[in-house]
This record gives C-alpha cells, sequence and structure tokens, in this order.
C-alpha cells in the first residue's frame, strides 16, 4: 500500500487566517478585517456604525451570515479583538514556516493571496509591487525548498472599497476587477505555478466577510455566486491560453450525506440535499447549469440575472479538477429542519465526534472520492481535511496529540484505499492546517490544527513561537514512505 511519486503531500492555509499584516506592505482593508474573534456559544461578526453614530456587529458564520442593516458601513472599533489583523503572523515568519513545511517532506504548499495586498482598493489599474514581491518570495522559496505552490486566488474575500462601491460580488464590475487581478498572478507567477483554485468552498459562502454583500437572502447569494461562476469560467480560459499546462479547480466544501433510515423519504431528501452541492459543482465542471438549477431557483424564489453571453462565458471555462475540503459527514431526513440548504445536517449515533461535535467518519471520504471522481470522470484534489482540537502544550511548547494521529491515519487509509483499490485518480492531499492558525467558524486559537504549534492565544497574546508536535514526525515518515507507514 503506497501511493504513486507523483501524489502531493502537503498543508493548505488561507491568508487572513495565516499571514497577518493587515497594514503592511501596501495592503488594503479587506471585508475580512472586520470580523471579530468568538468562539462555540459567541459567533463571530462584523462591526459597523450606522449614520447616526451608534455601532454593533453582524454575525458573520460563514454560509449563515446576517446581513448589514440599512447604511450600515463596517468599521473598526477599538475595544474588539480582530484575528486577520495579526493572525499567527506568517507575514514575518513565512520562511521559518516554509522550511517546517519542508521538513515533513512536504512536495506541495496550498496558500491564499491576500486580493487587497495585490490590489488595495480592487479598483487600480496597476498592481502593488510590494504585495507581488512579497508572494513571489514564498513561491521561489516553495520551489528551492521541492514544493509545488497550488494558489488560491480568492479565499472568501475581497477588498473593502468593493464591498462598499459595489457591494462586491453582486456587481458586474467585480468580475472584471477579479479577472484583472488574475491575469496579475498569471503573468507574474506563469512559469513558477501550475495549479490553481479560482475559489475557495464557493457552495458554503454567503454575506459580507465572504462575498462582500451586504445583504444575505437567497436571491442575494445565488446572484454573487453566479457572478463568482462566471469570473472563475473567464479566469480559467485565460489561464489555459497563458500558461499551457496549467491546471484549475475550485475548492468545493463536500461532507457525506447519508439518509437518516432507509425510508424512500429520507433517500429522497437525501439526492435533493446532495444536488444543492452538485447544482456548483455540475455549473463550473461541465461548463452549464445542470437541469436541477431550475428546481432550485423556484424553491427558493431566485431570479437569476442573466446577461447576453453568460452560456458562453461558462462553456469556455470549465475545471481541470474537483477539489474539496472533507471535515465530516451528515445525516438527512425529509422532516429535518435544514434539508434543503447547502451546508449542514444532524448527527450520527454511530460515529465519534470531534470537541467542536463534528462527525468522525473516515469511510465517507472514500465514498465522496468515488463519488466525484464516477461523476466527472476528472482527477479529484483533497485540499482541506483535519481534526480541530484542543491542544495542551508543556513548557517546550511539545504537544503529545496521538488524537490527532489517529484521525489522519484512518482519513489517509481511506484516500489511499480510494486510490489503489477503487481506482480513483487522486492528484494529492493537502491537510488543514498544518501550522496553527486562527479557526475560521469561530475565531478562536484553541481551536488547533497543526503539526506545528504557534504560542498565541485567542486573543493575539504569546511569543508566536514555532515549536514540533508529536504528529510532525509522524506525518514526516508517512510522506517519505508515500503512505506505506501507515500499514504497520
Amino acid at each position: 500500500m503506497q501511493l504513486p511519486e507523483t501524489f502531493l503531500w502537503g498543508g493548505a492555509t488561507a491568508d487572513f487566517q495565516f499571514e497577518g499584516g493587515y497594514d503592511e506592505g501596501g495592503r488594503g482593508l479587506s471585508t475580512h478585517d472586520f470580523e471579530t474573534d468568538g468562539n462555540q456559544e459567541n459567533p463571530r461578526g462584523i462591526t459597523y456604525r450606522l449614520p447616526n453614530g451608534t455601532t454593533g456587529r453582524a454575525r458573520s458564520s460563514f454560509f449563515f451570515a446576517d446581513p448589514l442593516p440599512q447604511g450600515a458601513v463596517p468599521c473598526l472599533l477599538e475595544d474588539e479583538y480582530y484575528p486577520s489583523h495579526k493572525a499567527v503572523d506568517h507575514y514575518h515568519h513565512w520562511r521559518e514556516d516554509l522550511e517546517l513545511l519542508a521538513g515533513m517532506n512536504m512536495n506541495v504548499y496550498r496558500f491564499s493571496i491576500c486580493w487587497s495586498r495585490i490590489f488595495p482598493t480592487g479598483l487600480e489599474d496597476t498592481p502593488n509591487e510590494e504585495g507581488l514581491a512579497f508572494y513571489e518570495q514564498i513561491i521561489d522559496a516553495c520551489l528551492e525548498l521541492g514544493m509545488q505552490p497550488l494558489i488560491t486566488i480568492h479565499h472568501d474575500e475581497l477588498p473593502f472599497e468593493l464591498a462598499q462601491k459595489y457591494d462586491g460580488w453582486s456587481s458586474r464590475t467585480t468580475i472584471d476587477c477579479y479577472v484583472r487581478y488574475a491575469l496579475t498572478l498569471f503573468e507574474r507567477f506563469c512559469t513558477r505555478v501550475t495549479y490553481w483554485l479560482t475559489f475557495n468552498e464557493i457552495n458554503a459562502v454567503r454575506g459580507y466577510a465572504s462575498c462582500g454583500t451586504h445583504a444575505s437572502d437567497n436571491n442575494t447569494h445565488y446572484n454573487a455566486v453566479h457572478n463568482m461562476m462566471l469570473a472563475s469560467a473567464r479566469a480559467v480560459a485565460l489561464g489555459h491560453k497563458l500558461m499551457p499546462g496549467s491546471l484549475f479547480g475550485t475548492m468545493y466544501a463536500f461532507s457525506v450525506f447519508y439518509p437518516a433510515t432507509c425510508r424512500p423519504e429520507d433517500v429522497f431528501a437525501q439526492m435533493q440535499k446532495r444536488r444543492q452541492t452538485f447544482y456548483y459543482m455540475d455549473t463550473m465542471m461541465r461548463g452549464h447549469y445542470p437541469a436541477f438549477a431550475r428546481e432550485i431557483w423556484q424553491q427558493k424564489g431566485i431570479e437569476l440575472r442573466w446577461e447576453e453571453g453568460d452560456e458562453d462565458t461558462l462553456a469556455a471555462g470549465p475545471l481541470d479538477f474537483v477539489s474539496i475540503s472533507y471535515y465530516r459527514s451528515n445525516t438527512i431526513g425529509a422532516s429535518s429542519e435544514r434539508a434543503t440548504e447547502v451546508m449542514g445536517g444532524e448527527g450520527n449515533p454511530h460515529l465519534p465526534t470531534t470537541p467542536w461535535g463534528w462527525p468522525i467518519d473516515p469511510l465517507g471520504l472514500r465514498y465522496v472520492l468515488n463519488e466525484l471522481s464516477d461523476r466527472y470522470e476528472r482527477p479529484v484534489f483533497v485540499v482541506e481535511n483535519g481534526m480541530g482540537a484542543v491542544d495542551v502544550a508543556d513548557e517546550h511548547g511539545y504537544v503529545a496529540d496521538d488524537y490527532r494521529i489517529d484521525y489522519l491515519r484512518d482519513h489517509l487509509r481511506a484516500l489511499m484505499q480510494a486510490v489503489l483499490e477503487d481506482g480513483v485518480n487522486c492528484l494529492g492531499y493537502t491537510m488543514w492546517a498544518p501550522i496553527d492558525l486562527v479557526s475560521l467558524s469561530t475565531g478562536e486559537m484553541a481551536k488547533r490544527y497543526g503539526f506545528v504549534y504557534v504560542d498565541m492565544d485567542d486573543k493575539g497574546n504569546g511569543t508566536l513561537r514555532r515549536s514540533k508536535k508529536k504528529s510532525y514526525a509522524w506525518m514526516a515518515q508517512v510522506i517519505a514512505t508515500r503512505g506505506a507507514s501507515l500499514w504497520k
């Protein structure tokens, strides 16, 4: 049991959770910069000021984000902590961080580029050279250390000015700005980057932080994502033209959905639930909306704003591979409260859970890899998978994280079985996140994923010292043996 030499092993991060340096190097404000910290009991929020001077915050918990009140303008408040401003300061620790990844034998590193570090407002005609130079040194260091860069062009954020002036992805202007931004990256990095992701978890984003839209209703969401899919298709077509041999994907939040029972009604509900995600995947992989899209639009009261040429645009830029995040599975039944939503389901009494209540289901990973391989007959790439846990470090920063090793061992075994026994064409696996960073869902540091411990608490206090956990050496051996050590 050993994966091919061409298999890509690595880790994945997002700039606003990892990078910091929000006001350095010519970077402009990003929509996530207004997002507070939070926890399981108190969700994160976007802070804003109303015309009368009063302030407040609107929940920004990803797909279930609240709208901003009429007239509200996002603002930074002195008594709030904004995790993206500092994150874990990769901006000043990038060389150390990359060497730690390479020390685990990784041969790919997935990271996102901050749009507002390249175009501070999103509207400039020329890019910020200091921002391009920052990422250029990361790309060059990756290649020097034996790691392929896997770049996420848009990871759930956009420049503040695009959100304020054009309501973010509600506007076609944002499409043009995105294409200019993508073209800038292609022209600068074309000879050094093969693997690109146009968007991150495009099926799950909603609201101000991730889409720049002040509203968060279904009609706003589906029209914003329509514009994002058009932008992706244009970027893919442009990338293929400028960079022969380049490979493009978009990342989708993807979980197994099991029927709650074998009742036909529950099985049918599961099929309908699956279509909520296939709506996005089918469109971007095949270059056109699936037949069942009209049912979804009718069910949700969507009036999609088509323009002449949209069908041709989608058809011209289908993706080369399908990439997913996989963390958990769900069950769904006809009477489930969230049966018609893209995200969310019910627990499973047959599965253990993480400290944050996420079911642990390694076989589910094998299931979805086969499901996607069969449906699209194109390569699959697992670009996020991991376990958030409370790590207790000793005085040297060492964590005996056997629970993480157990989680990853089981999931990687399932992935290997999908490849070696089921014949799935899987390009690679980038674990989320190889170095501790700020949690997207809660804004905490307490929810840790990494092989490397970062000395920082939920409010940004700490030395930022990096130290290797027990899982670091374990994963290095897994990669060195191409997975063979998982079976010993």
